[in-house]
This record gives structure tokens, C-alpha cells and sequence, in this order.
């Protein structure tokens, strides 16, 4: 039996009632809440490594405590890892928080009298039990299943057993946070960390780590002062979007009288159902962070009117062709495009909505707003139609001819002619909207019948595009069959994703994995259909579709080294991350900001509110004098464009040559979803 040291009692009573208890123990620390526990390795509290093999820390060393006081709310346990070279001091201080975790400051001195080379600082806590599911913020959603069962090289994977490891650089979390659930006992614990770069570092931008590792009879979660790893291969970086370049030997020279903290929060809690575990710390990091300032961020006014002016200069017009150009004037491709990245069908809904605020004072007219969207819309009408209900969404100025269809693609434009018809009909005269009406309803009829089919089996959660359009044509056009389809594919979409077996997924054309994108696909559907017709189940499962799509937000300041990102003073606090495969930020989130923002009126929850303003208006940095931005930035060791042969190169990079029409787009459709809701941001 474990022999307890001195004042157990004394710190345990520091805590308050229903706070997780403390238990200092001559092996370590365990930290419960009377159902579970997290505990430090029984070889020690503290592990330094002091040497570096096969990529990785090697010659470990472990320490106990031997004291412990407390002073006020914090308890203190201090030991010593004494070594040829010398000896490191080590501290950890414990507090409680006010919102029921424990709040830990770990402490390393170095008081040898030469530096200690290939030195490697961790924390390591450990809970029972192996097959749990793993959470990481943008990079491992309950394992990646989905993106494992297509290509399990381009994403990190988890299935939790022995062996198993999956550890990232601070600066690559969105959300600073590891979740680790056990579904079956319906438990789960968190730990955040205070994201930080190491000093001592053998690389110039070498960061502290966090993850977890899988053991034989335990589950890990560790922080390390560098090395990084996942799908088993250690020293490697998630850098390039099919495969991982190698990132190693990093490690830490301690010279003389360095001392290093790292801080990080515990946390400990019960869930109501599996696949809940991840939404207690998502609200913990907004609570932590608040990330809530908008007014340091351009104004709404600012970012309609520019990129109202862009889009403009997208207008593309031939003798029987016009429309919206996905591409740059200046690339010999001319492509009308519906949907995904052209959105060549958003400006008929948006500008309807915003036509007031750009006549005064821009480049449009109300008879330039007027005739533009009058005529795209008309034109997209006679795209060609292709098997499965699908249509064609690409127009080639060059050829003439119409080409590809997706489901992402025609979801997305078929609820923007939703929205656009429904806005015209409460201002009647002002569009002829028959053809609009005819094209919907037949891609509504044709989408309803795949739907309500028997041997309907999408393959990923991209038909949720879907859900929406159908759920508003049901009341435009009195279809009940369009009802039915709608929530027959949203009660499939939630059997298949509430409970994280396999999360939301296959929402853009160039990943093949969990992305937020098919989490704003269902969000989207559900949240409409709640909307339009009032069950209280479809508000819950949109809560959850938000709750995934937010843990791709930023809640931070990512600090950037040189490049051109820090150039700008670029602030990463409400952009998104794509997916686990596409580890850039992107301005994605403005999409579905509006939402987020109703969710919060709904729910009575402020922060969204607050948070929807933030993401909206923070993606207009980066944006040049012509109105222009680019698609990829580059927070983290990875890149998707230019020289990318260099990974200790890409952090701080920015891909700003990559303008399609979406950046614009989406910009303009959520200021119409913001206006439309009266929302003032």
C-alpha cells in the first residue's frame, strides 16, 4: 500500500466542495473527483530525458517528491533529479480553480555548472484503461476513422491501442486542449495547456508539445519541450497534405541557472451520452481565452463595401454567358463555377440583401446590383444535368461547355437559390424569379428521390449540404415530400455522427477526412430544420454539429515567427483550421459565423454571440488595396504551396496566390445572414 505523505488532509481541504481532490502520495500525484483519476507514473512525478535516440528522448530519469507545503490555495511539492552533470531542481504548485479544475505550474532549474545537453523537460499523467477515444482540436477527431478508412497516411489516427502515439507542437491547436473519453463509464478528463516556446531549444521555433501516448495497461497525456510524433513514426510533422516531413532532434541545452515552467490545467468530469466529451473543454478554452474583442478587428461596414468591390471585378460577360469568375482576371482559366470554391451562385442571394448598404457609397448601383443578380442566377439555370440528381456546377468560357457536379457543389447552390428566392418574394416585383423556382424544385425533386430511396447510403456527410435547401423548398413551394427528405437525411447524419464513431466528414473536394466543412453541413441542416419546423431534437443536434465546427477555431494569438504573417502582425484568434488533413487556417469560419451567432440568441449563450462577431471580422486581415486574399495560412509546420522542402521553413508562410471566388463570396452570404437576422456586428 502507497504510503501518504505529511498533510494529505491540509491539502485536500484546500479545495472546494465538489473540486477535483488532490492526493499526494510518496510515488506522485493523483488527481480524482471521487469517480476517476488521473494520476502521475508510478516511477516518479517528474521524467526528464537526457539523451537523444532513434528520433527520440532516450536515458530517462525519474524523481519523487519529498516535500510539500502549502501556501494559501497552492500546494507546492518540490524533489531533485540529481545527475553526473549536476542537479535539477523540480516544483509543482496545485490550485483550484474557480471552475472546478486544478491549475498546475511545473518548475525546472538547472543548477549544474555546465550546460545539460539533449535534455528533454514532460509531464506525463495517466489514466487506466486502454481503447479511449482521443480528441485533439483540429487534428484528431475520436481517432480520424473516417479520414483512416480512405488514406490513413495524410491524417494522424487513433484507435487507442498499446504503442499508439499522437503528439503536436503547441502552436498547431487551435484550442489548446487533449480530451481523452471512455464512453463505456461515461467519463472523460481534459488537460489544457498554456501553449509556449522553450528556451534552450535547439531549433530557432521549437515549441512545447502536447498528445497522448497508449500504453499496455494506460492511456497518456503528455507534454514534451519539443519531439513530436503520430501514426508511429517519431520526430515528424504533420507538414504536407498527403504525408509528414521529418522534424527532429529537438531537444533542449540547459545552461547553467536556466530555469523553464510549463503550465497546464486538469480536468476531470462526467458525460451525459458517448461522443460528448470534447464540448465541456471547448467551452472551458472560450472561457479561458475570450476571445471576444472585435473592435480590434476591421469594421463591418469596411469589409462589405471591399469585398463588394471585389467581387465586381470577378464579373465575367460574354454575348450569352455572364456570371462570376472563380478565378483571378488575370489566369487564362475562366470558370463560372457553382458551389465549393467558385460560389458563383452566392451573390444572387447576398447582394439582394446588402444592395442598400452598397449603393451608398460604392462601386454598385442598385441598378448594377439589380441586373447582376437578375442575370447569373438566370444564367446558371441552364447548367446540364447529370446523373443522381446532380448538375453540372462548372462553366468553361473557353469551350462552352458545362462539367462536374458534387454533392457539396449542388447542396451549396441549391440553398443559395433557396435563399435568393425567398428574399425576392418579400419584395415582390422586384426579380422574376421563375426560372430560379423551376431549377430549384426540379434539383429538389431529383434530390428527394435519391433521398427517399431505400438503397440511399451516402458515402460522408457531404449530402448535409443538402438538408437545408430541401427544408426551405418544403415551405417555398408547400412540398411536404421535400420535409421528408430533409429529415430523413438529418436523423440519418445524426445516427451516424452524435455519438463520434465516426465523426462529421467529407465537406471539401481536396480532403478525404474529418473537416469542419461536413460539420457545417449538418450544423447547417439541422439548425434549418429546427427553423422550419420546430422539433427541439433538431436544435440539440445542431448544438453538437457547432460544437465540432468551433473546436476548428482559433481561441489565441498564435505567435509567429518571421515571415509574412508577423509582417502584417497577423492575429490567427477566430480563424479556422481546415481539417486534420489541411492544417491551415482559413477564413471558412465567416461562413458559418451567422449561425453560431443564432445558436447563441437560441441557447441564451453570449459568448457565441460574441465569438460569431470575432470570427467574422478577423478574416478580413491579410486583405490587400485591391481587395484580394489569399486562402492558406500557414500557423503551424505546414504548407500546401511554394517551397515546401524545408519544414522548419513553412511557420509564418502565407499562400496568397490561391484567390478564388469562395473568400469573396462567403464574406458577402454571411453580412446578408447577419443583416437578415437584425444582428448589428
Amino acid at each position: 500500500m502507497k504510503r501518504f505523505l505529511t498533510l494529505v488532509a491540509l491539502a485536500m481541504a484546500t479545495l472546494p466542495l465538489g473540486a477535483q481532490t488532490r492526493l499526494i502520495t510518496t510515488d506522485g500525484i493523483a488527481f480524482t473527483d471521487g469517480r476517476d483519476t488521473l494520476r502521475t507514473p508510478a516511477e516518479g512525478l517528474w521524467s526528464v530525458a537526457t539523451g537523444w535516440e532513434n528520433d527520440w528522448p532516450a536515458d530517462w530519469k525519474h524523481a519523487k517528491p519529498e516535500s510539500v507545503e502549502t501556501s494559501g490555495e497552492w500546494t507546492i511539492v518540490r524533489g531533485k533529479l540529481r545527475l553526473p552533470q549536476g542537479e535539477l531542481k523540480l516544483q509543482d504548485a496545485y490550485s483550484p480553480t474557480p471552475d472546478g479544475m486544478i491549475h498546475c505550474v511545473r518548475r525546472y532549474e538547472w543548477r549544474g555548472k555546465e550546460t545539460l545537453h539533449q535534455a528533454t523537460l514532460s509531464v506525463r499523467l495517466q489514466r487506466r484503461g486502454t481503447g479511449l477515444s482521443l480528441f485533439v482540436p483540429g487534428i484528431v477527431y475520436y481517432g480520424n476513422s473516417n479520414g483512416a478508412s480512405v488514406n490513413p497516411e495524410a491524417v494522424p489516427v487513433w484507435t487507442g491501442a498499446p504503442g499508439e502515439f499522437a503528439v503536436f507542437e503547441d502552436h498547431r491547436y487551435p484550442m489548446p486542449f487533449v480530451m481523452l473519453e471512455d464512453a463505456s463509464a461515461l467519463r472523460a478528463l481534459a488537460v489544457h495547456t498554456v501553449p509556449s516556446p522553450v528556451r534552450g531549444a535547439v531549433l530557432s521555433d521549437q515549441w512545447w508539445s502536447l498528445g497522448a501516448e497508449a500504453h499496455e495497461d494506460c492511456t497518456e497525456i503528455v507534454m514534451y519541450s519539443g519531439p513530436i510524433g503520430y501514426n508511429g513514426r517519431h520526430s515528424v510533422a504533420k507538414a504536407r497534405q498527403k504525408q509528414a516531413m521529418r522534424y527532429a532532434d529537438t531537444w533542449l541545452d540547459l545552461e547553467p541557472g536556466r530555469i523553464i515552467e510549463k503550465e497546464f490545467y486538469i480536468d476531470i468530469y462526467g458525460i451525459s451520452r458517448k461522443g460528448t466529451g470534447f464540448q465541456k473543454p471547448l467551452y472551458s478554452s472560450l472561457d479561458r481565452y475570450e476571445p471576444y474583442d472585435a473592435e480590434r478587428f476591421p469594421g463591418f461596414s469596411e469589409i462589405v463595401k471591399g469585398k463588394a468591390r471585389f467581387a465586381a471585378s470577378r464579373w465575367l460577360e460574354y454575348e450569352n454567358v455572364c456570371g462570376f469568375d472563380m478565378y483571378d482576371p488575370r489566369s487564362p482559366r475562366k470558370h463560372i463555377v457553382m458551389g465549393w470554391c467558385g460560389q458563383a451562385d452566392s451573390p444572387g442571394y447576398s447582394l439582394q440583401v446588402l444592395e442598400p448598404l452598397l449603393s451608398a457609397g460604392s462601386s454598385w448601383s442598385a441598378d448594377a446590383v439589380h441586373d447582376r443578380v437578375q442575370r447569373s442566377l438566370d444564367f446558371l439555370t441552364g447548367c446540364k444535368w447529370l446523373e443522381d440528381g446532380l448538375f453540372c456546377v462548372r462553366y468553361k468560357c473557353d469551350s462552352g461547355q458545362w462539367d462536374e457536379g458534387d454533392p457539396v457543389s449542388c447542396g451549396q447552390a441549391m440553398y443559395n437559390f433557396a435563399k435568393a428566392i425567398e428574399y425576392a418574394r418579400k419584395h415582390p416585383g422586384t426579380y422574376d424569379t421563375s426560372k430560379w423556382e423551376a431549377f430549384l424544385k426540379e434539383a429538389c425533386n431529383k434530390t428527394a428521390d435519391r433521398i427517399l430511396s431505400r438503397d440511399w447510403n451516402p458515402a460522408s456527410t457531404a449530402e448535409a449540404f443538402y438538408i437545408a435547401p430541401l427544408a426551405i423548398a418544403s415551405r417555398l413551394f408547400g412540398k411536404a415530400r421535400y420535409r421528408k427528405a430533409a429529415e430523413k437525411a438529418a436523423g440519418l447524419f445524426a445516427e451516424r455522427h452524435l455519438d463520434m464513431d465516426g465523426c462529421y466528414w467529407g465537406g471539401t473536394l481536396d480532403a478525404t477526412c474529418e473537416d469542419k466543412e461536413g460539420a457545417w453541413a449538418a450544423f447547417q441542416g439541422f439548425l434549418e430544420c429546427y427553423e422550419r419546423f420546430g422539433s427541439k431534437q433538431y436544435l440539440d443536434w445542431a448544438k453538437h454539429a457547432m460544437d465540432v465546427c468551433l473546436s476548428y477555431v482559433a481561441v489565441w494569438d498564435i505567435p509567429l515567427p518571421a515571415g509574412r504573417l508577423a509582417d502584417r502582425s497577423f492575429k490567427s484568434t477566430g480563424w479556422t483550421v481546415v481539417s486534420p488533413q489541411n492544417q491551415h487556417l482559413d477564413v471558412y469560419g465567416v461562413l458559418f459565423a451567422p449561425e453560431v451567432c443564432r445558436m447563441g440568441r437560441l441557447l441564451g449563450d453570449e459568448r457565441l454571440v460574441k465569438l460569431s462577431k470575432v470570427m467574422y471580422r478577423t478574416c478580413y486581415q491579410l486583405t490587400d488595396a485591391w481587395g484580394s486574399q489569399g486562402e492558406q495560412v500557414q500557423h503551424t509546420n505546414f504548407a500546401q504551396q511554394g517551397d515546401m522542402s524545408n519544414v522548419y521553413k513553412l511557420r509564418g508562410g502565407y499562400s496568397e496566390n490561391w484567390t478564388v471566388f469562395w473568400i469573396t463570396a462567403h464574406f458577402l452570404n454571411a453580412a446578408a445572414r447577419f443583416v437578415e437576422a437584425g444582428e448589428d456586428i
